[in-house]
């Protein structure tokens, strides 16, 4: 529950629960406060018992961390199997690899061929300057 209380903070609370309420009445206070989540417990748990009971069997192993989005697509990706066989087939660290050794050991093409349409344009040619007559002329008074 406070998990991410560090010491520090613990005991500036302390200190300012006795100076707020005194040395008088702080255990008084501590016991009602204590008395009070032992009450929300138990209220939370006859809930939590009530649904269960109301839902039927069909639901006895249903947990309420469940509605969490985050455990639910969780619990959800774990359990598919396709998608464990696509986590086990595809490996990262090889594609990575590969790409690496690509880039760090070219080869060279053995013979330059002509680039065809399906492949697309070459990105590494240079491309050629527009003709005149398509060069728009700019007016430098206009802006």
């Amino acid at each position: 529950m406070f998990n991410d209380i560090g010491a520090l903070e613990l005991v500036t609370i302390v200190v300012l629960a006795i100076l707020v309420f005194g040395p008088d009445k702080l255990p008084k206070v501590i016991q009602d406060v204590t008395g009070f989540i032992r009450k929300v417990r138990a209220f939370s748990d006859s809930a939590k018992h009530d649904i269960r009971s109301e839902l039927g069997p069909d639901f006895k192993d249903f947990e309420f961390e469940d509605l969490n989005p985050k455990t639910f697509i969780r619990k959800q990706l774990s359990e598919n199997e396709d998608l464990k066989e696509i986590r086990t087939s595809f490996d990262l660290r090889k594609e990575l690899n590969d790409v690496s050794d690509a880039v760090n050991n070219p080869t060279p093409d053995p013979a330059p061929t002509a680039p065809s349409a399906a492949a697309g344009p070459d990105l590494l040619k240079k491309p050629a300057a527009p003709a005149s007559e398509q060069r728009v002329r700019f007016d430098a008074d206009a802006t």
